[in-house]
């Protein structure tokens, strides 16, 4: 009787059809929910791992999941299971997957993608940059138009200061991971389908604690929070990204730091909107104001004050232009545009009378 082999979309629990984002989302949940760390001394849920570990690893990859679907559509990878030609068993050792050539290529493809149970050569790991960090920091506008510093609290890990990075309680040792024999990488598969992914129970040390360290659980490393004061370049807006160098997460093995990505959002004002390197105002006035003409007082991004002049019969809607109150960016600096809203009051008694008899002297009707 052939052994069939899993079927990945099965595990992951997607349709044949599933797109890379559903792949990756299934395969996160899955790992989260049977992740050894989260369940501990639990060996199907490290078995369960695995299996999830090795559907993402040949689903996510598209030349692989190209090959292993063409496999499937040849009748599936169970026809050549134990005991079967070409198998793992029995005829293994005559049969070769050249013979296949005339079914368009498939011989090629089982070829490449199987490696009937070798023993994957894992790398030996040593310093490794960091990995970089990105970090989401809203900033107000007027930071964003001129540019200034914001103090930054940002979630990171850190190397376990207790044990030194190395998963074990002070004064013990650490031992050959069990789960890998200190490979740092496990290799499953089923019928010659073979799949090498990193260890899950060393997370590719090859070395687990014989007792495990009580701040970090054995993981070697700890969360924590870093504070640092970054610095906001004039004209940032949404989306917009700094980097900061080694400020990211610490390299294993003594390797350098990863960097730190800053990317900036934009709280709205309550008084100004952008419009590129523009500031966009509206200001009000009163009646008299628009047809005799005043000076108004008008608030730019830098706090300061200026002095607009309203020509007699200005309309509501007018917009005017102070030149170089707008956002900075390098040599380039935009404008203010101040746009005035023409205020009717409410009037009764002798002011109505008074509204009434200039419409009537300037021939106004209403």
């Amino acid at each position: 009787m052939a052994t069939q082999a899993k079927d990945y979309y099965k595990i992951l629990g997607v349709a044949e059809n599933a797109s890379a984002d559903e792949i990756r989302k299934a395969y996160r949940k899955l790992a989260k929910e049977h992740h050894p760390d989260a369940n501990a001394g639990d060996p199907r849920s490290t078995e369960k791992f695995k299996e999830v570990s090795e559907a993402h690893g040949v689903l996510s990859d598209p030349d692989k999941r190209k090959k292993y679907d063409r496999v499937r559509k040849y009748g599936g990878l169970g026809a050549f299971g134990p005991g079967q030609p070409g198998g793992a068993a029995g005829g293994a050792g005559n049969f070769k997957f050249e013979d296949l050539s005339d079914l368009g290529g498939i011989g090629g493809i089982f070829s490449s993608i199987f490696d009937f149970g070798k023993k994957a050569k894992p790398e030996r790991e040593g310093p490794k940059r960091g990995r970089n960090v990105e970090y989401l920091v809203t900033v107000p506008l007027r930071t964003a138009a001129r540019g200034g510093r914001v103090a930054v609290t940002v979630p990171i890990n850190e190397e376990c200061a207790t044990c030194d990075g190395n998963g074990a309680a002070p004064g013990t040792s650490l031992k050959r991971c069990p789960e890998c024999e200190g490979r740092g990488e496990v290799t499953f598969g089923q019928g010659g389908f073979s799949v090498t992914r990193p260890c899950p129970v060393c997370v590719r040390r090859g070395m687990v604690p014989e007792t495990p360290c009580s701040s970090c659980s054995g993981r070697g490393q700890v969360n924590s929070r870093r504070k640092l004061s970054v610095k906001v370049p004039a004209g940032v807006e949404n989306g917009s990204r700094v980097r900061i160098s080694g400020k990211g997460e610490r390299g294993p093995g003594g390797g350098t730091a990863g960097d730190l990505i800053i990317k900036f959002q934009v709280d709205p004002d309550r008084f100004f909107t952008r419009d590129g390197l523009d500031l966009a105002c509206e200001v009000p006035i009163n009646v008299a104001q628009a047809i005799l003409g005043s000076k108004v007082k008008v608030r730019t991004i830098g706090g300061n004050k200026v002095v607009l002049r309203i020509p007699p019969g200005t309309q509501s809607g007018t917009t005017f232009r102070i030149r170089g109150q707008g956002i900075r960016r390098g040599e380039n600096r935009g404008d203010q545009l101040v746009k005035v809203v023409v205020e009717t009051p409410d009037l009764s008694g002798d002011g109505l009378k008074t509204v009434k008899d200039l419409a009537q002297q300037e021939g106004l009707s209403y």
